[in-house]
């Protein structure tokens, strides 16, 4: 440990900064679930994954294809951001005679032959394994490159795993899940060091696989997961060339010790680790909650959750889909409870700045659930074994948070989607827009969560159980044509079913935003079909901890010259200064307690005490006066 953190020490000023920006970047973001196909309930692998972050959403169908002799791919830094800032062309690398056509978004998550892919973050020890100089690849240029050139799962492991040998790999440590309709890896990798170079002798990355047991689920969530790595199991582990030699010349394993990739790579350092694991937590808490997981604190995050565990039951896409809805309900980290839900169990928790925290919980942050308002996007795929992957994969993607979004079924053998769907503008609010539906949703939820949520997570239900009870007849069709040997059929076929299906989803939920905003506003709830209304209501303990009411009844009691309850009134305002000399809103001074009681204090007291009998006097006073010209006047006249 000593040596680690030597080592550390050493690195420059810029690589500090890469750091920041890194962790920036990732920190919280993703979780994601695998499922052995002896653990789903109809033998089909899967893999769920939320993006959460600003990502880019839009779906691109990119066409396989033949390719010429000396053509090149394009490699940009870092295309998962694409729509958020501008990505940078940082090199070529040759193309392949043939491609397959994948599904590009801000992570590459499907391609034509069935393999799925999906992604979190754990950035790990920056220091150590970090090189964004010489290395070309991010994990995007890997996903993309992989699903263009593979036709199972551990071939595009192994594939990934080459190019990021070969070319470098330039970011954090990260996480893949990838799956097809007979099995799953995880695949984990980080970079080669900061001294790397092409030129070196040395692979550009430290990778390796771990494949799920087909009776088992695995849950990923911003930390590193593959945990020890079994040399001699190559049927079920998968690792890049010379992985032990880094990492002992760092001193950070010796020959004869396990080597747990998760120790060696990654580091368990403050609150985030706690934050990450708690959500893994909540996936086995879930679907396995008779092995009654212990919740980690940061130091076990690592070492004390499995890899992977049974489910009590055999698991359907809608259970993975209802792991997404969570906001730990039931547990002793309920977010739709306490006071930070406000009067109306609103599971919403923006973040806190670091600098403008309590001190003595400075390093924590809110609870971070599994449904979160800042995902781009997010899915579950089912890879349905004993069909062509064209059909019998299919990626069901959600906009925006998962908790108020509706999944639509896209095909492996689909070849385009509607441009509502491809196209966007994250900056500009757009009503043309199928992310900007599911967006509008979920931010009109938060005005009162627990009376407009149910509302629309019943609308959200209605609208997947449909397309659930549609799978059968549409699978049916296509199988036809496509066993009649008619394939573009099958595809043309899927590929409109998929178009009508996102474009009625978009229609709807659009449709729906703008009732929502009929149904609720001015916390009331609106029936058009009764005209009757109902307010949002609060409940007793919230009234109670802010302390409904007593404001007003000492600010009354003040008046009727009794003192508030805390004692004094207070002070009189000071004189407002001139507009010039008014602070910039970012420099307004904290406002300053009220003045403990003084003699000064009784007397301003006093005063204020005196205030109604001076009333009256003046009030008499004008009385009189106004009799005295009123005889005046009448005998004048």
């Amino acid at each position: 440990m000593k040596k680690r953190k030597f080592f550390r020490g050493v690195i420059s000023l810029s690589m500090a900064c890469a750091i920041v920006f890194g962790t920036m970047q990732s920190a919280g973001a993703c979780t994601t679930i695998a499922v052995g196909k002896d653990a789903s309930a109809d033998g089909a692998p899967m893999i769920a994954h939320s993006v959460d972050g600003w990502y880019d959403e839009r779906i691109e169908v990119v066409a396989g294809g033949k390719h010429a002799a000396g053509e090149m791919v394009d490699i940009y830094r870092d295309p998962c951001q694409d729509g958020y800032q501008p990505v940078e062309l940082v090199g070529q690398i040759p193309q392949v005679e043939e491609t397959y056509t994948y599904f590009d978004t801000g992570y590459p998550f499907m391609n034509e032959k069935g393999i799925t892919i999906g992604e979190h973050t754990w950035s790990g020890d920056y220091a150590a394994f970090y090189n964004g100089e010489q290395a070309m690849m991010v994990i995007a240029n890997l996903q993309a490159l992989g699903l263009q050139r593979a036709s199972t799962a551990k071939e595009c492991v192994q594939i990934m795993g080459e190019l990021a040998e070969k070319y470098g790999y330039a970011d954090g440590g990260e996480t893949l899940l990838v799956g097809d309709s007979n099995e799953v890896w995880i695949f984990e990798i980080s970079g080669p060091g900061p001294l790397w170079t092409p030129d070196s002798g040395r692979p550009g990355a430290h990778w390796a696989a771990r494949r799920l047991p087909d009776d088992e689920i695995h849950s990923g969530a911003n930390r590193s997961v593959l945990r020890e790595i079994d040399f001699n199991d190559p049927d079920n582990f998968m690792w890049s060339t010379d992985i032990t030699q880094y990492p002992k010349e760092l001193g950070y394993w010796k020959e004869g010790e396990p080597f747990n990739y998760s120790i060696i790579f990654d580091t368990v350092e403050g609150n985030e680790a706690y934050t990450c694991s708690g959500r893994v937590w909540r996936v086995y808490d879930l679907l396995a909650n008779s092995q009654n997981f212990p919740i980690c604190n940061e130091e076990q995050a690592l070492t004390e959750l499995p890899f992977s565990t049974k489910p009590d039951k055999k698991l359907t896409i809608q259970d993975i889909m209802a792991v997404y809805y969570d906001h730990y309900e039931g547990t002793p980290f309920d977010m739709t409870t306490g006071l930070a839900a406000g009067p109306w169990g609103n599971p919403v928790r923006y973040r806190a700045k670091k600098d403008n925290k309590p001190e003595d919980v400075a390093k924590f942050d809110w609870e971070r659930s599994i449904a979160i308002y800042r995902c781009s996007y997010s899915f579950v795929s089912q890879m349905r074994p004993n069909m062509p992957a064209e059909i019998g994969t299919v990626l069901w993607y959600g906009c925006d948070s998962p908790d108020t979004t509706v999944h639509v079924p896209i095909y492996a053998g689909t070849t385009e989607v509607p441009k509502e769907w491809s196209e966007s503008d994250r900056w500009k609010f757009d009503t043309n827009c199928a992310w900007w539906a599911f967006n509008f949703v979920n931010n009109w939820a938060t005005t009162g969560w627990n009376i407009i949520y149910p509302d629309i997570a019943a609308k959200r239900d209605s609208i997947e159980s449909k397309l659930f009870a549609e799978q059968a007849e549409v699978d049916a069709k296509a199988l036809e044509l496509y066993n009649s040997g008619d394939v573009a059929g099958a595809k043309a076929y899927l590929t409109g079913y998929v178009c009508d299906t996102m474009d009625d989803v978009y229609d709807q939920w659009w449709a729906y935003a703008w009732e929502l905003v009929g149904k609720f506003n001015d916390g009331q709830s609106y029936n058009a079909e009764e005209h009757s209304t109902s307010g949002f209501p609060y409940s007793m303990e919230y009234l109670d901890a802010v302390d409904y009411g007593h404001s007003h009844l000492d600010a009354s009691k003040g008046l009727n010259g009794a003192l508030p309850a805390g004692g004094a009134a207070e002070p009189e305002p000071s004189a407002q200064p001139e507009p010039s000399a008014q602070p910039e809103p970012s420099e307004a001074p904290a406002p300053s307690k009220a003045p403990a009681p003084s003699g000064d204090s009784q007397q301003t007291a006093s005063s204020s005490s005196a205030a109604p009998v001076i009333i009256v006097v003046c009030l008499i006073a004008v009385a009189v006066a106004a009799v005295v010209i009123l005889q005046k006047k009448k005998k004048k006249n």
